[in-house]
């Protein structure tokens, strides 16, 4: 039988492939790949050649389907045979926006994204029945794993509404914070169902440093998806090709997060140094400090090396990564094995 704590990682995992598929998503712009939801042009599998989204004679459209018609999203009201014309009766205008480009490419990149969103639900879901059996003596990771079912329902709704908004800059800020909101939560339920008995000493300073790192990367993800619409309305301006344009006149807010991540560096540089002189056994500061180093360099290549290919969904997984890495620690810190003076 598999263990619990098997299928909160498994979970975790999952989640972060949405995380991954959708910084693959930005990355290639097919945020609009499928303009409606949870339907892909109304089809359970999206269609692969523009002409299923074209209206013809004597072809069969079942209700719900999209056609694209002068460069307009039209829905099937019910299932119909189409005449020799084209008949208004049979269809209504798609109203939740008037964005109506088919790109195949975007398209299956866009369903994907939702199809591992999908299987991460229900990974979540399966977590949330075998968390029943804590009920007596763990109440809270049963609560906690159907708060994720809840958080994963909602942030589903929050892709809706992305889409639904064309990609308004604020909700993709919300879906991405509340992406970390269930890792955090997934990462604490996995850390609440570990037996192992790890040599962990307490030390407040090192927690309240820990705490205030998470926070600044927590800080630097929310910059990070401003400069990342900045980006994408200069691709808008000046086109996709012309990748040395995109930082050419970059606002404050892209000076302010490439300036942050000093801070960041040195304040889990400090971190790391405490937790090295005093022994206190958080490993986890190591890989904090490659995914930081890392992270770090792939925003130096993409600024002076013009975006190199998958510098942007490397920038933002890595980002993702580095929060949960940050948050285990945290945890950690907060119950320790052993005590130790503060110094």
């Amino acid at each position: 039988m598999v263990s619990f704590r098997k299928i909160a990682k498994t979970a975790l995992i999952l989640v972060y492939l949405v995380i991954v598929a959708g910084a693959v998503v930005r990355m290639t712009g097919s945020g609009m790949g499928c303009p409606d939801w949870p339907k892909c042009f109304g089809y359970y599998i999206p269609p692969t050649e523009a002409s299923v989204l074209q209206w013809r004679p004597n072809k069969k459209f079942e209700k719900g389907q999209v056609i694209i018609l002068n460069e307009t999203l039209q829905v099937a009201k019910e299932d119909i045979i189409t005449g020799l014309k084209f008949s208004n009766e049979n269809w209504e205008q798609y109203t939740k926006h008037d964005y109506a480009i088919f790109n195949p490419w975007h398209t299956w990149i866009e369903y994907i994204n939702r199809l591992l969103g999908a299987l991460a639900g229900l990974a979540t879901l399966i977590l949330a029945f075998a968390s029943i059996k804590y009920w007596k003596n763990k109440r809270q990771i049963t609560i906690l794993s159907w708060l994720v079912v809840l958080g994963m329902g909602f942030q589903a709704w929050l892709g809706a509404t992305v889409v639904y908004s064309v990609l308004e800059p604020v909700k993709i800020t919300t879906h991405m914070l509340m992406a970390l909101l269930i890792v955090a939560l997934l990462l604490y339920i996995i850390f609440r169902v570990n037996k192992e008995n790890k040599r962990i000493s307490f030390d407040k300073n090192t927690l309240v440093l820990a705490v205030v790192a998470l926070i600044f990367t927590l800080v630097q993800v929310v910059l990070g998806t401003q400069v990342r619409q900045f980006v994408d309305d200069q691709i808008d301006l000046v086109g996709e090709n012309a990748k040395n344009l995109w930082l050419q006149n970059p606002t404050f807010k892209f000076y302010f997060h490439r300036s942050f991540s000093i801070a960041i560096l040195l304040i889990n540089s400090l971190l790391a140094y405490r937790i090295i002189t005093l022994k206190l056994g958080h490993i986890k500061i190591f890989w904090v400090l490659f995914i930081l180093i890392v992270e770090i360099f792939s925003g130096i290549a993409m600024y002076y090396l013009d975006f190199p290919f998958a510098s942007q969904p490397l920038h933002l997984v890595l980002a993702s990564i580095l929060f949960g890495v940050q948050f285990y620690l945290v945890l950690d810190a907060l119950k320790p094995k052993i005590s130790l003076k503060t110094s």
